[in-house]
């Protein structure tokens, strides 16, 4: 989880004015919040982690809703140093001369929003187009880089009673690069379901460090798997996205692992990559009871800013916790090992 400190954005909304409501307890009152999208790759000390702009419900009714400035993660050089260069995660606009997903899949908008009913029920919802793709492929457009998309994702939950804490996980379409290097349509997996490739031809979401060997693009294999989740603590999240004692969670989990190899067929290095897409939860007290509907005065929205924890290449040591800023967020980096390069030759990939 990263350590980022929270904010507020001035986004404008309405909520029919009327008597000022009573809010809810910042601390452990009923919340929800709502993420487009969240990844880590690596582990230990060389794990890099950057999670978007998170959505929180206001403390009187409301809703707090993603920019559409969000379309791309990383969108900058500094998220990539957190991640990587090579993977892309695509929200759903794109530019119609290069579009990442396949014939049928529409631009759109995507809508990401944590509420606070005018019962205080917290409810959130985030819904679009995902397109995760290897830019190191070298393919001729953006769809040959592609390597998983969700059509018609929609994650939401709400918790309107101990007994009524509910998660749903849907998407209309999944498709996915298989080991031949096309990209097919998968069933959807239901809830407890998975769909899993392994052997695919791709490589990691960043470059394997010279250090540890010289990779050879063609020979590196990839295993995929996509399901859906709804465990609090499957989500990737900042510190401020708090748990409550009843929680429901929802989300779309894309998992790589990635065996790096050499030109003699060596397994060098082995990069996990985890992708949490539309990751919301809602959490309440046990002894929570909706209100009586009540109108309220509009509330600022809240936003978690995005940030990220960041691998950094040290000279042997381990650096002091540095803070920068990153777009609306903060940049967090720690003293793990990583050396950023382009990875050779990708075209050679495709066979």
């Amino acid at each position: 989880m990263t350590k980022l400190a929270a904010g507020t954005t001035a986004l404008a909304f309405a909520v029919a004015p009327g008597v000022a409501s009573a809010q809810v307890d910042e601390e452990t009152g009923p919340v929800a919040y709502a993420n487009a999208a969240a990844a880590k790759v690596g582990e230990g000390e060389n794990a890099g982690t950057l999670v978007t702009e998170t959505q929180k419900s206001p403390l009187k009714a409301g809703e707090s809703r993603l920019s559409q400035d969000r379309i791309l993660l990383p969108k900058d050089d500094g998220e990539k140093n957190a991640i990587g260069p090579n993977y892309l995660v695509h929200l759903g606009k794109y530019d119609p001369a290069h579009s990442p997903y396949p014939e049928g899949v529409a631009s759109r908008d995507h809508n990401v929003v944590a509420t606070l009913k005018d019962n205080n029920v917290p409810t959130a919802t985030a819904e679009t187009n995902y397109a995760l793709q290897d830019t190191s492929i070298g393919g001729h457009s953006d769809l040959e880089n592609t390597l998983v998309v969700l059509s018609g994702a929609k994650t939401s939950v709400e918790c309107a009673g101990s007994d009524k804490v509910t998660g749903t996980t849907t998407a209309e379409k999944l498709w996915v690069r298989n080991a031949d290097g096309e990209l097919v349509e998968e069933k959807v997996p239901a809830a407890g379901g998975e769909v899993k490739l392994t052997d695919l031809p791709f490589g990691a979401p960043r470059d394997t460090d010279a250090k540890v060997g010289v990779e050879d693009p063609a020979k590196t294999r990839s295993d995929l798997t996509v399901r859906p989740i709804s465990e609090f603590d499957s989500l990737l999240r900042q510190d401020q996205w708090r748990k409550g004692e009843l929680n429901a969670a929802a989300g779309w989990l894309v998992e790589v692992v990635t065996r790096v190899k050499d030109k003699d067929d060596k397994v060098i290095e082995e990069v996990p990559s985890r992708y949490v897409l539309g990751g919301v939860s809602c959490s309440i007290p046990e002894n929570f009871k909706p209100s009586e509907p009540q109108s309220s005065t509009p509330q600022v929205p809240t936003k978690i800013p995005a940030g990220a924890i960041t691998p950094e290449h040290t000279d042997g040591g381990v650096s002091p916790l540095g803070l920068s800023l990153l777009g609306g967020g903060l940049l967090l980096g720690t003293g793990a090992v990583l050396t950023l390069r382009r990875r050779p030759a990708p075209a050679e990939r495709k066979s």
